[in-house]
């Protein structure tokens, strides 16, 4: 049985049979090819089977988010706000939506690995098979096929489909919408609208201004191409801009009407309030670079993050990640463009390619031109659209392969793919050198093959033989992808900055088991000391391509005796700081305590077990990574002062003077960055710097398992 890419055409092998009917005119099928649905099987199990294997060997992953899970898992208050505690002090700097899934599965199955990453390897199932579904809806399902199998190996979704950020539910929504929105395009029922508003609302509440992001492409779309008269496509975008308001408001009117004193402190605002967070820290801040409370300070911060520019998305940092087939995306997303420019305003295949399309120009420009934090997994947004235009120009090119401009862009689609995808592997020279050979020379030769067949007769055989080589093209351009997936599920990933596949591909370096942070990226600096988390006396990370390690600076918490990075092509190593408020690596956390959590020992974890029911909080230290770590090994409440970096105003000291008063914490244990890198560097201003002032001032420092606390029960002095 031949495999054919068109639902309105069927080839009947004679050698007189024309080109296939312009794309335009097409129109979905209801009847399935009867390999359709074992494909669509496959595809899914096969997704399932990759992003769960090995899936323990993250671990608890990001702890930052976990700890908040767990939280949840313990207490519904904490699980409606996503309280970084159990007993409600301070929130992760995100709304909780995807935290709620993970709390739920950890209250059915326990606080364990599998039950936390789990919830995230079935939003990865999904999101493939929505991306199927809208595909196939109006192309083909071999389109939707290409367009599932795109998107389940590209590197990035395969890390973060396995990982614990909000960036892997943000996905599925938004794939989810943009499915809604074809629907709504198809009959131009309210409802459909109504639908991709509510989801692009619940994107809201998993990672806020983000989500909005699709809005104008998903706008403009059905404005053009609407099936109604505008006054009623109007009214209907109308509807579901409410329905957005409503999905993702309702939470923040709740967190906005409730007292400050009846709910916990929302981490990574500097007012208390999430709408301030929302716009600032998380939204307008990360556009321009002034993010107050940022690891990187207010103010500009231009190149921070990397260069900024069109070739972003390429860089030696993130092109590994995502960038495979953003050319072909593009090359196609100009084709369906072109064919489809003399359909019906309301034609649904090219409601389709401005849905998708734009949704990547609009993601993919904000991403490469923010000045603010911007880190390579947030690319993960893309691969959707990426994975649905290429399937969707598969078919396209398919379909009018006996057309010039049809076969010339699908040429051009693989063979700048091909190229692309030798660089990409070259830039890890080691990693299985021959495959660059092997992309490129089947790629090309394809590509060839593809510009060639418009000029020949078109048989049975001919199309059978363009088949195989286009199936032979897929094969070579995903195999890059498919080669870094692979990586990526059989090394471990943990902490805030994790990367797809294997390592020396820029980024943050290459620690074994540490998510490939050992030291700041291209042209960076490595910190002293190991990241994450390093122990006492361990050797710091080192530096891609050049840059310089930084000497110890006095950081507040972490020892004191560790060593300095180098850098591998020049970079300089340095002795750490030494002092009461030593070096950023050790015990305490420092950059580890930043960027992951910090080892805890055993009998650490029985000191904060003992008599853990009288306290609220176990243990109180500087910065959430950090309480992340002795809140998930005690499984008691940890107060993170400072939130994520350490530069949150909560408590404040006089606050925090009063818990203690009233025997509320137990220990405290100075760590993370005193106030943040945003804060100064541990100024004294800083809040948490303040506090840690007054306890070493106060209280009496003991050794637990190598771990400098203070016992908060025992004053030294009057507590003044």
């Amino acid at each position: 049985m031949t495999l054919h890419l068109s639902h309105t055409r069927t080839d009947t092998g004679s050698p007189a049979a024309g080109p296939p009917p312009p794309l335009a005119e097409s129109a979905p099928s209801a009847r399935r090819p009867r390999w359709a649905r074992p494909a669509l099987i496959a595809l899914l199990l096969a997704t399932g089977v990759l992003y769960a294997w090995n899936l323990s060997v993250n671990g608890y992953a990001n702890s930052f988010y976990s700890a908040a899970v767990q939280a949840g898992s313990q207490s519904w208050k904490a699980f409606f706000y996503g309280s970084s505690d159990a007993s409600n002090f301070i929130t992760v700097d995100k709304p909780p939506a995807s935290l709620w899934l993970m709390a739920l599965s950890v209250r059915i199955f326990g606080l364990n690995s599998w039950a936390i990453l789990m919830p995230q390897v079935l939003m990865g199932v999904a999101t493939v098979g929505t991306v199927y579904a809208t595909v196939r809806r109006r192309f083909s399902e071999a389109g939707g096929l290409i367009a599932g199998a795109v998107l389940a190996l590209t590197p990035v979704a395969v890390l973060m489909f396995r990982f614990n950020n909000p960036d892997a539910l943000l996905a599925l929504l938004l794939a989810a919408a943009t499915y809604a929105m074809v629907r709504a395009q198809e009959d131009g029922r309210t409802r459909w609208l109504v639908l991709a508003g509510s989801l692009v609302g619940l994107a809201f509440l998993t990672k806020t201004l983000q989500a909005f992001l699709v809005l104008p492409a998903f706008a403009a779309a059905y404005a053009v191409c609407g099936p109604h008269r505008l006054r009623r496509r109007l009214l209907q975008l109308g509807y579901a801009t409410l329905a957005l308001v409503v999905a993702g408001g309702w939470w923040v009117a709740v967190v906005e009407l409730v007292p400050a004193s009846m709910r916990p402190y929302i981490g990574g605002s500097q007012d208390d309030s999430f709408l301030s967070l929302t716009f600032g820290y998380n939204g307008f801040g990360r556009l321009t670079g002034d993010e107050t409370g940022s690891v990187g300070g207010g103010g500009n911060a231009t190149g921070r993050w990397g260069a900024t520019g069109v070739t972003r998305l390429f860089s030696s940092e993130i092109g590994g990640q995502i960038s495979w087939l953003i050319p072909a995306a593009l090359i196609l997303l100009i084709l369906g463009l072109w064919l489809t420019r003399r359909a019906p305003r309301t034609d649904t295949a090219r409601a389709a390619w401005l849905l998708w399309g734009g949704s990547l120009l609009l993601t993919g420009v904000t991403f490469s031109f923010m000045s603010g934090i911007f880190h390579a997994y947030y690319t993960v947004a893309l691969a959707p659209s990426i994975a649905a235009l290429v399937g969707m120009g598969a078919h396209a090119v398919w379909q009018e392969r006996r057309r010039a401009s049809a076969a010339w862009a699908g040429a051009l689609a693989v063979a700048v793919s091909a190229v692309w995808a030798f660089v990409l592997l070259n830039r890890t020279a080691s990693f299985h050198p021959w495959l660059k050979w092997a992309v490129v020379v089947v790629g090309l030769l394809v590509a060839a093959g593809i510009v060639a067949y418009p000029h020949v007769k078109e048989t049975l055989h001919t199309r059978r033989l363009l088949l195989a080589g286009s199936l032979a093209a897929l094969v070579a351009l995903l195999a890059g992808p498919a080669a870094y997936a692979a990586d990526t599920v059989t090394t471990s990933h943990t902490g805030s900055l994790p990367t797809a596949g294997p390592s020396g591909q820029g980024g943050f370096g290459g620690a074994p088991g540490g998510g490939r942070m050992g030291g700041f990226g291209r042209g960076g600096a490595a910190f002293g000391g190991q990241l994450p988390g390093g122990a006492p006396g361990s050797t710091g990370g080192s530096t891609q391509q050049g840059g310089q390690a930084l000497p110890g600076r006095g950081f507040p918490g972490g020892s004191a005796n560790s060593q300095g990075g180098t850098g591998t092509q020049g970079g300089t190593g340095g002795q750490s700081g030494t002092g009461t408020r030593g070096g950023m690596a050790g015990g305490a956390g420092g950059m580890g305590g930043l960027l992951d959590g910090t080892a805890v020992n055993s009998q650490l974890v029985a000191a904060l077990k003992k008599n853990a029911s009288a306290f609220s909080w176990v243990v109180a230290t500087v910065g959430s990574q950090n309480a992340a770590s002795y809140q998930l090994a005690s499984g008691s409440p940890v107060m993170a002062i400072g939130g994520f970096n350490g530069t949150d105003p909560a408590p404040s000291l006089a606050q925090f003077k009063q818990y203690v008063a009233a025997g509320k914490i137990h220990y405290f244990i100075a760590g993370g960055m005193g106030g943040g890198m945003g804060g100064g560097m541990g100024s004294s201003s800083s809040v948490s710097s303040q506090i840690t002032a007054w306890v070493e001032a106060t209280y009496k420092s003991t050794t637990i398992g190598g771990t400098t606390v203070y016992d908060l029960t025992s004053p030294t002095t009057s507590g003044g």
